[in-house]
């Protein structure tokens, strides 16, 4: 089973009524992950939206250049970067460059989207998201190799495309799919890459272990991820009713994004636990410990910023 790998996660969301300004936000940030690295982090991701009010980030590519310039251990990722806002040969190029920049010290996790207002500001119909993860996934694939390629799809035709500079890493950047449902499980399989299951276990974790298997391959060959919050505290009655406040406020927007979707999680009970774990020391290692041997987790990283708090 590959080596286990902590971290953390930001979004930048910064709401109206935080007083505190998005340039301070994002200094203050940077100089957290700074410190993050000093201390033995291995994981700074990010996540992926656009055209909210509260500025969630929309790209994270400059923000991870600027990290990479301040630190020399952590890598850096995301759960997740929406693919079909982002053309898949921009996307290598700007991966190729910060691949340059930090030495080798970049991932990509990718999904799909379903929040329809974010379909609309770019002009795309809902209806192309599958093709466009596909083919995007593709395209990224051939772009990793170092090669020189053409494309013909549905959506992209490419011709004599090589990317430059070279990627530092052999083979381009780790790549990660993440996935709400069985289709979405099934690739992550098909494509052979690291994996980011959310929502229902048998939805989406099951479903990703059988095909595996199906294929003669063992699931813990493969990396798996996710955002799981943790608040250690020896006080948790003065320290988790402010940090709950602002998971409250989070949560708010994706049970909007899931309303005008027709999409969401579904039943609790077979989700795939991604509440707080709160309390001391030992009970978030013991909670760490359950989760991370009930579903092979190799890679987990904490909301670090709730929106609305500041880093210190």
């Amino acid at each position: 089973m590959p080596a286990l790998r902590f971290g953390v996660c930001y979004d930048f969301r910064n709401p109206p009524d935080s007083g505190v300004t998005d340039r301070a936000l994002y200094a203050e940030v940077l100089e957290q992950v700074r410190w993050l690295d000093q201390i033995g982090a291995d994981l700074v991701w990010f996540t992926e939206h656009h055209f909210v009010e509260d500025g969630y980030l929309p790209s994270w590519t400059p923000v991870a250049g600027a990290m990479a310039a301040v630190t020399e251990q952590v890598r850096f990722g995301t759960d997740i970067c929406l693919l079909p806002f982002n053309h898949p040969v921009r996307l290598a190029e700007d991966l190729a460059v910060l691949d340059n920049l930090s030495g080798g010290r970049v991932e990509l996790g990718v999904g799909m989207g379903y929040a329809p207002h974010e379909f609309r500001g770019f002009g795309l119909p809902v209806t192309r998201r599958v093709s466009l993860m596909d083919e995007g996934i593709e395209v990224l694939q051939r772009c990793f190799t170092g090669e020189r390629f053409s494309y013909r799809g549905k959506r992209y035709q490419l011709e004599d495309v090589l990317i430059t500079p070279g990627y530092v890493q052999d083979g381009g950047p780790p790549l990660w799919i993440a996935a709400m449902s069985e289709a979405g499980a099934v690739r992550a399989a098909r494509y052979g890459t690291n994996f980011l299951p959310q929502g229902m276990r048998r939805r989406s974790f099951d479903p990703w272990v059988d095909a595996l298997q199906a294929d003669g391959r063992n699931p813990a060959d493969h990396r798996v991820g996710i955002i799981r919050s943790v608040l250690v505290t020896d006080d948790r009655n003065t320290d988790w009713p402010l940090v709950r406040a602002a998971e409250k406020y989070r949560m708010a927007l994706y049970q909007r994004f899931f309303e005008e979707s027709g999409e969401g999680f579904g039943d609790p009970a077979d989700a795939i636990p991604q509440t707080w774990i709160v309390g001391d020391v030992q009970h978030c290692v013991d909670e760490l410990k359950r989760f991370i041997d009930a579903f092979g987790i190799t890679d987990i990283v904490t909301m670090a910023v709730p929106p609305g708090l500041r880093a210190e």
